[in-house]
């Protein structure tokens, strides 16, 4: 009873707000109060928010929705290859590799550098600049998740389609790979609402209003005097539903796939 209190304060409460003042007139949400709004202005806010600076906010789920596949797609397919390796082979230049990995979760990243190698690959300010960023980012803490999963399928059917003539790709990408499914989906959940609800990144990574992202959509109502916190409101509404659905959907699958690859490795 108490961890249901608990969690009610943490998560519902906030989302209650959120949705109320969201639902308020201009006038109404400046109080910034939990209450009832005075007037129900739901619908009227939800369509100027989609309206507001030319339909902003569709072109901003677009991109987001463009990084978060391409870059989840890549740490899929790339962190379960690495992990394998990592997992299988246990030779001096893996040891070097994975202590590498550990090394990438721990330094922070360097803004300045990171963006003159963009620059010099010429994707500052791109989509596909703003794909490898997150891959980069992400990629240490997908091969950790697949590495350890992997160490409680036994070697035994690696060895089994070796002397069925399967080579290397086949054995990983015909027996292994399907295996993962439940530290797949665990990956695209937790990766696809990081990603999705990204601010940090594409604000120092990816400037410019055709480059937007759901998160920098939020600047659209705030000014230095001015606040219109109803419309504010009703679009972190909008950008927090996807994600919110995304977690209620999978969260048993999120839970297993963190656990299973708990028992060895």
């Amino acid at each position: 009873m108490i961890a249901m209190a608990v969690a009610t304060v943490i998560f519902i409460v906030p989302f209650a707000f959120i949705f109320l003042t969201a639902a308020k007139t201009k006038q109404d949400a400046s109080r910034l109060l939990f209450t009832w709004p005075e007037q129900w202005q739901l619908w009227q806010n939800f369509t100027e928010v989609l309206k507001a600076r030319n339909y902003m906010l569709l072109l901003a789920y677009f991109n987001s929705t463009v990084i978060t596949v391409g870059a989840v797609a890549a740490l899929v397919v790339f962190g379960a290859m690495v992990g394998y390796v990592l997992q299988r082979r246990r030779t001096g230049w893996n040891k070097v590799i994975y202590a590498m990995v550990l090394v990438g979760l721990m330094v922070p990243p360097a803004v300045v550098p990171t963006i003159w190698v963009l620059q010099g690959l010429g994707l500052f300010k791109t989509i596909h600049g703003m794909i490898l960023i997150q891959i980069a980012y992400g990629l240490a803490f997908s091969v950790l998740l697949y590495r350890s999963f992997i160490a409680t399928i036994p070697r035994d059917l690696d060895e089994a389609a070796i002397i069925d003539g399967a080579k290397p790709l086949q054995v990983f990408f015909k027996v292994i790979l399907p295996l993962l499914k439940p530290v797949t989906v665990t990956l695209i959940v937790v990766q696809s609402i990081a990603i999705f609800n990204d601010f940090t990144n594409p604000l120092y990574y990816l400037p410019g209003k055709e480059n937007v992202t759901v998160q920098l959509t939020l600047y659209n109502f705030q000014s230095q005097f001015t606040t219109q916190f109803n419309l504010l409101f009703m679009n972190i509404l909008l950008v927090t539903i996807p994600p919110l659905i995304v977690f209620i959907f999978f969260n048993r699958q999120i839970v297993a796939g963190m656990t299973a690859g708990a028992v060895k490795g």
